[in-house]
């Protein structure tokens, strides 16, 4: 079988990406934070170079910063100080641990027929009347970039379906113009949802 491109990419490239000059995304991070209890329970799912876990830590929330690559979790680990847990989504197996799940531009490589069970897995971490946000590029169809990465590039429409299915409630996706690693201007869908 052959290696995931998407995958590949990220341990071929984790030291190079976890440096990449990223603009945090202040303005999302602080609405979610707001949402919470101080010092509340989050779980980062994909925390890449980890600029956002340090931020949530920084305003005094206990963070789990999780990430699928062990290379790109190394990486954050250099900048956090603390261990990033290596772990793909469908690993995902607690049970009402978290007040907040966030997962920027991470849930954007899950496979269209995987999406249902890893929502599923996030309602089941959640605490009863937890926060969740995540954020996609948008599309209609699934494809790859240009670096072979797989991207699930969801409507409004289609994502906001799946979750209203998956029994999530106060479902709010919002739409931004915007870019990606790849440079190339993106529409990004920005979900948040509550359990």
């Amino acid at each position: 079988m052959s290696p995931d491109p998407t995958s590949s990419f990220y341990t071929d490239n984790a030291a190079v990406y976890a440096a990449r000059q990223r603009r945090l995304p202040r303005q999302r991070l602080d609405a979610f934070l707001a949402a919470l209890p101080a010092g509340a329970s989050i779980l980062e799912l994909g925390c890449g170079g980890g600029q956002d876990a340090a931020y949530m830590l920084s305003r005094g929330f206990d963070v789990t910063p999780t990430d699928g690559s062990a290379e790109l979790a190394r990486e954050a680990e250099k900048l956090l100080g603390k261990p990033v847990r290596v772990m793909r989504f469908e690993a995902l197996d607690e049970t009402e641990i978290f007040d907040g799940i966030w997962a920027e531009a991470s849930l954007l490589h899950v496979p269209r027929s995987v999406l249902p069970d890893v929502f599923d897995r996030i309602l089941h971490a959640l605490k009863a009347g937890g926060i969740f946000h995540a954020s996609f590029k948008a599309g209609e169809a699934e494809g790859h970039d240009k670096f072979g990465r797989y991207y699930n590039y969801p409507s409004a429409r289609w994502l906001e379906a799946m979750l209203s299915a998956g029994g999530w409630k106060n479902i709010i996706i919002t739409e931004a113009n915007g870019s990606g690693f790849d440079g190339k201007p993106t529409k990004w869908l920005y979900l948040k949802a509550r359990k």
